[in-house]
């Protein structure tokens, strides 16, 4: 693969933030009284815009219930999430090899931007990311390609020197829908076989794979 510019997810792909997230569901979800979840379903909601993670979670419907359940799991991921958020071993090493060779680097998530950079200058390695593009920062989330596309323009480099690394249904989509190269990592909950369904360079176990 000839990619000059290499555009990453965020949870589950660099990082795994499960811990952080699946806490603060179950706290909200107490607070609000309501019914206790399965960690593993919890899991599967990581990476979906956080609206459509609460409906799954809670059965809510009423976009002002929502947008209050989500403000108090805010809250609680003000404390906790950073602190639970830790890089895959391979992660850091991967991306100063990246940089190392002159790529560009640059994340596009459903998180929001302020909790993404709050993790990278927690480990003091904000140097490895050019920008991030987070929940705030586009009107549509993936799979819309609004994301990858704002981040191919801020570059001004051509699609095809793109690769977009992800590791879900909805990253495979956003890279599809955009029109750039895709390399799916199963350091998530998405399975090898699932990815098979969408356009991939590769699908990797590992983001180390990268490099080699």
């Amino acid at each position: 693969m000839n990619h000059s510019i290499y555009l990453f997810d965020f949870d589950y792909t660099l990082v795994n933030s499960e811990k952080g997230i699946v806490g603060c569901f179950h706290r909200t979800l107490k607070k609000y009284g309501l019914p206790d979840v399965p960690d593993q379903r919890l899991r599967r909601t990581i990476g979906l815009p956080m609206e459509d993670a609460v409906k799954q979670v809670t059965g809510l419907t009423a976009p002002a219930e929502i947008n209050a359940f989500i403000e108090d799991y805010r809250r609680f991921a003000d404390r906790y999430m950073t602190p639970n958020t830790h890089f895959f071993p391979e992660t850091l090493p991967t991306l100063r090899a990246l940089r190392q060779r002159g790529a560009h680097t640059a994340i596009i998530s459903t998180k929001t931007r302020s909790r993404i950079a709050e993790k990278f200058q927690q480990d003091g390695v904000e140097e490895l990311i050019d920008f991030i593009i987070g929940r705030e920062d586009v009107k549509e989330p993936k799979p819309d390609p609004e994301g990858i596309l704002c981040a191919i323009q801020r570059f001004g480099a051509p699609r095809s020197t793109v690769l977009y690394v992800g590791d879900s249904l909805m990253d495979a989509g956003a890279a599809r829908n955009a029109g750039t190269d895709f390399a799916a990592v199963t350091t998530g909950t998405t399975t090898p076989e699932e990815f098979q369904a969408f356009p991939h360079c590769r699908i990797m176990k590992s983001l180390a794979e990268l490099i080699e």
